[in-house]
């Protein structure tokens, strides 16, 4: 009885130390939260509203301007970029980015894989980790996977700078972002979304959403230097989106898991109080039977 009720007390002190960590991670979670909500929230947008903006203008060029960016092409290679977290214990967080990359790979790039000409660029490490062991024949990018150390403007948009120019140069014929769209600190799920080509609005002549735009400076100079504006900014939002989504499932996942500590205490100092009472009730009932044996001596 003595071995059963150490065992809980090592138990219930076990637990205690679980609990404790977890409150931390949901604090740390909770006040990093504040800060990437805030950040996804100004940002996204301005982001949406320029992508609308760059398909409406792509879509009534009625051909007289051809964007590199907007080429539609046999797709023959491809890219899935990949943006998880570095880090676990976020829930089904990364396993949703993972498995929304894991279908575009295998309905649409599945002809391309299979001809080894299929890229994965890794954002973060949950989702090279994953990857890597179930698609052995693509081929990983993984110069980009700490960019969450710094989410500055400049250092993001490296990576897009580094998609068009492969786009441009026919490495890629397309490119898609797997990634973690933020809805609230309680909800958040992994979307794909399409990058390169950009994708435009089908606008046929007479139609009254035609837009005629009037461009100054000139169309040509004023579009080169403004897609390559919009898909950095775009692709900033997407990180900046499973940032703020990574923490938000982190702090969920925390906070479930300090519940699930306060339950499994409570039956803990349960089953320990029985035991507890066992051992007593037997310890008063040997001294009873020994005064009962010596009186009756």
């Amino acid at each position: 009885m003595a071995a059963n009720l150490k065992e809980v007390r090592e138990r219930i002190r076990s637990v205690n130390n679980t609990q404790q960590i977890t409150k931390a991670m949901k604090m740390v979670s909770a006040a990093k939260l504040r800060r990437a909500q805030q950040a996804i929230q100004q940002m996204r947008p301005y982001a949406e509203k320029q992508t609308s903006l760059l398909r409406n203008i792509l879509s009534n060029l009625d051909g007289d301007f051809a964007s590199n960016f907007s080429v539609q092409r046999t797709v023959n290679k491809a890219c899935v970029v990949v943006v998880t977290s570095n880090r676990g214990l976020c829930g089904a967080f990364n396993s949703n980015v993972v498995k929304a990359a894991v279908q575009a790979i295998e309905d649409k790039y599945k002809k391309v894989l299979e001809d080894g000409n299929l890229t994965i660029l890794c954002v973060g490490k949950k989702g090279y980790e994953n990857l890597i062991k179930r698609y052995p024949k693509a081929h990983f990018i993984t110069d980009y996977i700490p960019l969450f150390e710094n989410l500055s403007f400049d250092n993001v948009a490296k990576v897009p700078a580094f998609l068009m120019s492969a786009f441009e140069n026919g490495d890629f014929d397309a490119v898609d972002i797997a990634y973690g769209r933020f809805k609230n600190a309680a909800t958040q799920f992994a979307e794909l979304e399409a990058f390169l080509p950009v994708p435009t609005l089908d606008v046929k002549e007479g139609n009254k959403n035609k837009a005629d735009y009037i461009f100054e400076p000139d169309k040509a100079s004023l579009l080169t230097f403004l897609i390559p504006s919009i898909l950095k900014s775009q692709f900033q939002k997407c990180l900046l989106d499973t940032h703020a989504s990574e923490h938000g499932a982190r702090m969920t996942a925390m906070d479930k898991a300090t519940d699930n500590a306060n339950e499994l205490l409570r039956d803990l100092k349960i089953s320990y109080n029985k035991a507890r009472q066992e051992s007593i009730t037997k310890e008063i009932l040997e001294i009873v039977g020994g005064a009962s044996a010596l009186a009756s001596s």
